[in-house]
């Protein structure tokens, strides 16, 4: 699995300064790691025996580094966990903190993956590692960042080639210039711009061509000719692929256009275009014996005659530019099997579209909503988890139950009982023969992304067997080629959709495809059919019976495994007929459930009786009165081991509501069943290390109560019932006070908003002007002070703000008539124009019944913690809320600790673990009957009053210093107080220096007696602060307690909520 994008990677190979220095580097490598006794002295050494020898040999004599105790060493061996006493076996350092984790294991650990998650362990142990390193001394991995992808090296058998990439990658140089994570960026780019321009590209060419087609054959239907299409499209990706891959002779369709072009121009002997090419598709699939080169029968049913395609007509032009285009990509190091599957993906978006459109169907716009910016695709991170945790799980269990123990083959034949090699030999015998008999069915297949992922995995297994052998027979390791018995025994798919079909069977193809082997056809296992419904009354000739299409895994009673990503069709896009059908064949009919419901009881359906289902789908279910029969179906039937909630973070641009992963077994667990459950609650889920590794065991039984539950991101248990408890007990806010309103989006912020002391002097004394306030300025319990004033041509007509006559005021009028063309090309505004239901210099929102003029609650929509205050008189921007309440006791329990601690658990957290506190959040925060309390009102009023004199200080001393020196926002003198004097003056004195320097000025620092000056006032001013700050601290404990009073915590539950700050 690599980790990097090949032409990339060739680019940084090809880059490496000193060659030299690599080759004398490999000879020292091969020296040590490449001799035979010593590779066998190693295979005998236990994992500490060789744990330092291999740091140094390798890591020290090869790559570079210095071991401790050496004077500045950046290798050690034994590196402490932050948080217990587990211990990585080494770490490389940069200035003395961690940037690499190694975890080494002996060479009787055959496969890696079981050490995967202990040296992530240790990873997300320590801030600031980026590169994770594990080997059993034979092998070794390294990954950047995260668990998806490694690049892996086999140190006993490493080619010159391989050995370069090791060096680029962790050498000691390279290592501290971060080069293997500057490599895999690069990487990210490249793929995704090479990903949407092969896209834009493909998708014109797709539409071209299907209208072309149509246009030049009218005597067929357009839905036929538009499948017929994208078959031509599969077959010429596939030849654009195989030309590179030197499957077929390189160039191959450069010398078809070529050799058109020569006779038609030149020879006088036109023909058209197309025809060369079915010609081509002829050898494909029957091969051809020529004088220049040989062309294998690759067959598998792509290219196989059809009648209809053979006899419709393309234009020459069309077909000879758009073949060219695509040909021209490097399908080899540029387009790799997975770019191909995310375009593969987002294409049935476009191809489902298309279909519906001229079927003239509704179509479900939430499932099949074009992408115009970018590939929507299943990550790999979630499709790799959910093939671990089903195909995986079962892999390992049938190693516990045939006694396969990998330590038992570290031995080789020498001096052991031919009873003992006979035993091992027909375990490996026995573990092969069930891996190729395992049954896979994604009943959803798309583009084929679960069936790639589970061929990955199969391949990788089938290797780690070849391994085994080796070790037990010895001699050379050969892999063996089971690529086309997987193909045919163990990948099963269904689609609804035929053209989905045909695109999971090439993406299948082009992963396993070699030169002179024919394609395994995939036709008896990849289908076309409704997977939900087997009646042709209600699906035509659509409808699907499983024990007829697949007999051979019906007679072993079902599949092995059933994994995939269903259809999220909401209901009302289910048509009545299919309805009728769920009703009578799926016990969780409700008759209100979304369409992947069913597909949870079909998996069910379709199982063995041991088998493992993995779904991608929504957990709507989770908080609906229609997925209660759905629960009570799952709880009663099968045994969940994991569960992970994305909440309503947006994983998949927008394709699924509220994603979930589930991974069940069909066989029923005890009462006490354990669930792993995962509440994914910050929205960086894309760089986190190790996703899956903060998970809680909960009871089964409890699972689905919790997920109901706002706090179900509780990872304490304790704190999850005292959260819940409050959350039963207490009234929702949002039965006390109306929703909140989000602030005023202009659309043009250069035409309205300007800064407090720079607004336009043709705008003096207007009346239009008012303070504007944005959410980073919105601080607990400190005065709502705006640094900006807006231009709002609103006025207040009664309680509701009212759009004035712009033309009434004059020079407001004017000053915006200069920009008159760019405001009416706002979003929103410009469509309203047009209707007649806009004008041209109002806001794109504003919520006119808000009412900023009197006192409200003001919050900003992203904080570190809560942030609430009062606010009166003043606007606000989108990055703020307002709830319309003046209550001092009210704004004392929302910027509780406990108030908190409850938002820190239910709000999904943004990048650098920032509250986004979305109005569903604020709503449900359960609030005492009996708040409006006066002592606590009291206290609120003091802490009010001296934040107030707080921030007058503060803003004393900052107005001082940008009159005395006219120094604009340092954040760090803005907030002196918290400052000693060393380190403010060493502040002043940059920002002094950098104002000179904008101006053209010579720098001049100041003497001794203004710094005596400044320092004695500097302490003055400090000291008053810290008494406010003291009295400030008081006061916020006691309204804490009040607030632990009013929710009737006992002392353990407060000691619960202190904990968790």
């Amino acid at each position: 699995m690599p980790l990097f994008q090949t032409s990339v990677l060739k680019k940084y190979l090809k880059s490496i300064e000193s060659k030299e220095e690599v080759k004398v580097a490999y000879e020292k490598f091969t020296t040590y790691f490449h001799n035979v006794e010593r590779q066998e002295n190693i295979r005998k050494s236990k994992e500490e025996q060789f744990q330092e020898g291999f740091l140094r040999e390798l890591f020290v004599k090869v790559l570079g580094y210095t071991i401790n105790p050496e004077p500045n060493y950046n290798l050690t061996t034994e590196l402490k966990n932050v948080k217990d006493a587990k211990k990585a076996d080494g770490a490389i350092l940069s200035a003395g903190k961690p940037i690499g984790v190694i975890e080494l294991k002996g060479t009787s650990t055959t496969d890696l993956n079981k050490i995967e998650n202990q040296a992530f362990g240790y990873k997300n142990n320590h801030e600031g590692v980026t590169y994770i390193i594990t080997s059993n001394f034979e092998k070794l991995r390294l990954y950047i960042d995260n668990a998806i992808d490694f690049e892996e090296f086999y140190l006993f058998d490493l080619s010159f080639e391989r050995f370069a990439l090791l060096w680029l990658l962790l050498a000691k140089d390279n290592i501290f210039k971060d080069l293997g994570k500057q490599i895999k960026n690069d990487s990210l780019t490249e793929e995704e711009q090479i990903t949407k321009k092969l896209y834009k590209d493909y998708s014109t060419f797709r539409q071209k061509l299907f209208n072309n087609i149509v246009e030049l054959n009218p005597q067929y239907d357009k839905l036929t000719l538009f499948k017929k299409t994208q078959k031509l499209l599969d077959r010429f990706l596939f030849i654009f692929f195989a030309e590179d891959r030197l499957l077929l002779p390189p160039n191959s369709t450069y010398e078809i256009l070529n050799q058109w072009k020569m006779l038609k121009d030149e020879l006088d002997a036109y023909f058209p275009l197309y025809s060369r090419f079915k010609k081509y598709f002829g050898y494909l699939d029957k091969g051809h014996k020529g004088r220049q080169y040989d062309i294998f029968a690759y067959n598998g049913g792509l290219f196989k005659p059809d009648e209809l395609l053979d006899s419709i007509k393309i234009d020459d032009d069309l077909l000879y530019f758009h073949t060219k285009q695509l040909s021209d990509y490097d399908f080899d190091s540029d387009v790799d099997v997975n770019i191909l599957g995310h375009i593969f993906e987002n294409s049935l978006n476009e191809i489902e579209e298309i279909s519906a459109e001229i079927e003239g169907e509704d179509i479900d716009r939430t499932k099949t909503k074009r992408k115009k910016d970018g590939v929507f695709y299943t990550p790999k991170y979630i499709t790799k988890y959910i093939v671990d945790n089903t195909v995986g799980a079962l892999c390992e269990e049938q190693k516990k139950a045939i006694g396969l123990d990998e330590s038992e083959f570290e031995k080789n034949r020498k001096g052991r009982r031919k009873a003992t090699l006979e035993r091992l030999q027909k375990q490996l015998d026995d573990y092969r023969n069930w891996l190729l008999d395992l049954t896979i069915c994604d009943p959803a297949c798309g583009s084929g992304a679960f069936l790639n992922q589970a061929l990955e995995f199969l391949i990788e297994e089938h290797h780690y067997v070849d391994e085994l052998q080796n070790k037990l027979l010895g001699g050379t390791l050969m892999l063996s080629d089971v690529a086309n018995s997987i193909l045919e025994k163990n990948l099963y798919g269904v689609d609804i959709n035929n053209e989905s079909v045909e695109i999971a069977k090439l993406s299948l193809w082009l992963r396993t495809a070699q030169k002179g082997r024919k394609l395994t056809s995939l036709n008896n296992n990849i289908k076309c059919g409704n997977s939900l419904i087997d009646d042709p009354e209600v699906a035509g000739d659509k409808a699907f019976n499983w024990e007829k299409e697949f007999p051979e895994v019906f007679a072993q009673g079902g599949f092995d495994v059933v994994i995939g990503n269903p259809p999220y069709v909401r209901n009302e896009f289910i048509s009545e007929k299919d309805k009728q059908a769920f009703n009578s064949k799926y016990s969780v009919y409700t008759g209100k459930s979304d369409l992947y419901v069913y597909f949870f009881e079909h998996a069910f359906n379709i199982l063995n009786s041991s088998g493992e289902c993995g779904y991608i789908v929504s957990s709507k279910y989770t908080k609906t009165k229609y997925g209660k029969v759905l629960i009570d179906f799952l709880q009663k039937k099968t045994s969940i081991s994991v569960f992970i909630d994305f909440q309503d973070l947006d994983v998949f641009n927008g394709a699924i509501a509220y994603p979930s992963v589930i991974v069940y077994n069909k066989r029923k667990g005890s009462k006490n069943k354990e669930t792993l459950l995962l509440v994914v609650s910050n929205d960086n889920y894309r760089e986190v290390d190790n996703l899956f590794s903060g998970a809680l065991k909960v009871n089964q039984s409890e699972l689905f109560d919790r997920l109901g539950s706002w706090t179900s991101g509780a990872t304490d248990e304790g704190l999850f019932n005292l959260l819940k408890r409050i959350q039963e007990n207490f009234n929702p806010l949002s039965e006390i006070v109306a929703k909140p309103q989000v602030g005023i989006k202009t659309g043009s912020n250069s035409s309205y908003i300007f800064p407090s002391n720079d607004v336009p002097k043709v705008l003096d004394g207007s009346p239009l002007i008012q303070n504007y306030l944005i959410g980073r300025e919105v601080k607990r319990y400190k005065p709502a002070i705006a640094k900006n004033k807006i231009l709002i041509p609103y006025t207040s007509g009664g309680r509701n703000l009212e759009l004035v006559n712009i033309k009434v005021f004059e020079k407001e009028y004017r000053f915006l008539e200069e920009n008159r063309d760019k405001l009416s090309k706002r979003a929103v505004i410009d469509k309203g124009i047009l209707k007649g239901t806009k004008t041209w210099y109002e806001f794109q929102q504003i919520k006119t019944d808000f009412p900023y003029h009197a006192k409200y609650i003001v919050y900003p929509d992203i904080s570190l913690s809560v942030n609430f205050t009062f606010a009166k008189e003043i606007y606000y921007d989108m990055t703020c809320f307002g709830l319309p309440s003046d209550s001092e006791s009210l704004l004392g329990v929302l910027n509780s600790k406990l108030i908190t601690v409850f938002l820190n658990t239910t709000c999904v957290k943004a990048r650098g673990g920032y509250l986004r506190l979305k109005s569903q959040y604020i709503l449900n925060i359960p609030i005492p009957k009996s708040f409006q309390n006066k002592e606590l009102k009291t206290s609120v009023e003091s802490i009010l009053q001296e934040e107030s004199f707080l921030s007058e200080i503060q803003e004393r001393l900052v107005c001082l210093i940008e009159s005395k020196f006219k120094i604009l926002g340092s954040k760090k003198l803005q907030h002196w107080n918290e400052l000693e004097f060393a380190e403010f003056w060493k502040e002043l004195e940059k920002a002094r220096k950098k104002v000179a320097k904008d101006k053209g000025e010579a720098y001049k620092k100041l003497g001794l007696g203004e710094e005596a000056e400044w320092m004695q006032y500097f302490e003055e001013q400090k000291q008053k602060a810290q008494a406010i700050q003291s009295k400030i601290t008081i006061i916020d404990n006691e309204i804490d307690q009040m607030v632990y009073e009013l929710y009737g915590l006992t002392e353990e539950e407060i000691a619960i909520v202190e904990e968790a700050l």
